[in-house]
């Protein structure tokens, strides 16, 4: 590992035992961590140097943030960014990395688990299914941070493609009222809350009661909503392992 870097590590959904062995290492070492303390479980930072240096970002603006990883990049030490999830997804970090770029400091960016896979490991579903679905739309509703309007819900949920919304339980009548436009009313929906850590909570149902289900359930953040046939579709089979499927590995003379 090279010293006088900056690394933007995605920590994972939630379990600390689903960070990468990398995103794991260079926390180990780092001098500096910057961690979102809202997001990210504290169990994740638990192998980390007795003198390393720990900041919640949750109580740091922009500027703080990057004033803070420079000085530690002039004086030679290691930080360690930690973002909940991958930082790709919803995770900020292009402003920063911008800040970077002008004062020419060296990053990486070091993948993570996304919560939309910790949650449909929860749930066991396969979000693609051969002749059901193909397509997985990652996406939230617009509120205070708008969307463009071409990415609006209606616009979106034309395709009927599996859908996970980020940030949007809290305007689950919203949501339902949008996807509604396109979705057919008994289309199967799940809400996760807090995929992967020990407090998980899956709620089923159908779109037509997504709204009565997180208000029920109390759920207005902190939670993944699913949307899409595909949750649905069990026994539907892959044709990849079918035998009388050939591919690269598997021609047809050897399937008969």
């Amino acid at each position: 590992m090279k010293k006088s870097k900056i690394y933007f590590i995605g920590a994972g959904p939630g379990d600390p035992e689903l960070i990468t062995v990398k995103g794991k290492s260079i926390i180990e070492r780092a001098d500096l961590i910057i961690f979102a303390g809202s997001l990210v479980n504290p169990d994740v930072l638990r192998g980390r140097k007795k003198k390393s240096v720990l900041h919640n970002s949750a109580e740091m603006d922009l500027e703080e943030i990057t004033a803070a990883m420079i000085q530690a990049h002039k004086e030679g030490k290691v930080v360690a960014r930690v973002h909940t999830g991958d930082p790709a997804i919803y995770g900020a970090i292009n402003e920063q990395m911008e800040i970077l770029d002008r004062e020419g400091v060296e990053y990486e960016v070091v993948p993570g688990v996304s919560s939309f896979l910790a949650a449909a490991a929860a749930l066991q579903r396969e979000l693609t299914v051969p002749g059901v679905c193909q397509t997985v739309v990652l996406t939230r509703r617009g509120g205070r941070t708008k969307t463009p309007a071409r990415e609006s819900l209606p616009s979106l949920a034309g395709h009927q493609a599996t859908m996970v919304l980020f940030l949007s339980a809290g305007m689950a009548g919203k949501v339902q009222k949008e996807l509604l436009a396109s979705y057919p009313p008994e289309t199967p929906i799940a809400i996760v809350y807090k995929a992967s850590w020990k407090d998980q909570k899956i709620f089923w149902g159908s779109l037509k009661d997504l709204a009565k289900t997180a208000r029920k359930n109390k759920v207005d953040r902190t939670a993944l909503i699913f949307i899409g046939k595909a949750l649905g579709a069990h026994g539907k089979k892959s044709s990849l392992y079918d035998q009388n499927f050939a591919h690269g590995f598997m021609t047809q003379e050897k399937k008969t």
